[in-house]
């Protein structure tokens, strides 16, 4: 972990994995589907933009303040990644399950546009576990304290 944990590096450390993510899909998505909108493509970069900023602002949060239970990193961080894909795949179901047909062809079980929930998990535990490594979490990360000068 860093000497000097802050807020504002979870977040950009959030926003440069999701935003390298976004450019994954954003570069790759033309060849698994050649047919796909240019909007749909940046709409996936900006996703996972926004899922890490999104990622990093949760790190402060280590208690669950209803169910009186700790929350590290790596169940807050999947969970977060998993249930805003979750969300995305609501919107985008008749996309994702257009690019998954096309992608592997009449497996059906492949062509679930829910699968994108697994991979909103995977990426919001690595995104989770960059920012809390390189910005802390917690109330040290929101210290407002500066160190004193010798």
């Amino acid at each position: 972990m860093l000497k000097n944990p802050s807020l504002v590096t979870r977040i950009m450390i959030g926003e440069s994995v999701g935003l390298a993510v976004g450019l994954i899909g954003f570069l790759s998505m033309v060849y698994f589907w050649p047919e796909v909108s240019t909007l749909t493509r940046w709409g996936i970069l900006l996703w996972y933009t926004t899922l890490g900023a999104i990622i990093g602002v949760f790190g402060v949060m280590t208690w669950h303040p209803i169910l009186k239970l700790p929350l590290p990193w790596w169940i807050r961080s999947p969970f977060i990644g998993g249930w805003m894909n979750f969300v995305l795949t609501f919107f985008a179901f008749d996309v994702m399950k257009s690019m998954l047909s096309s992608t592997f062809g009449d497996i059906g079980y492949l062509t679930s546009p829910f699968w994108f929930v697994l991979e909103g998990a995977i990426v919001g535990l690595l995104i989770g576990y960059l920012a809390t490594r390189f910005g802390g979490e917690g109330k040290e990360a929101v210290d407002t304290e500066q160190p004193q000068s010798g």
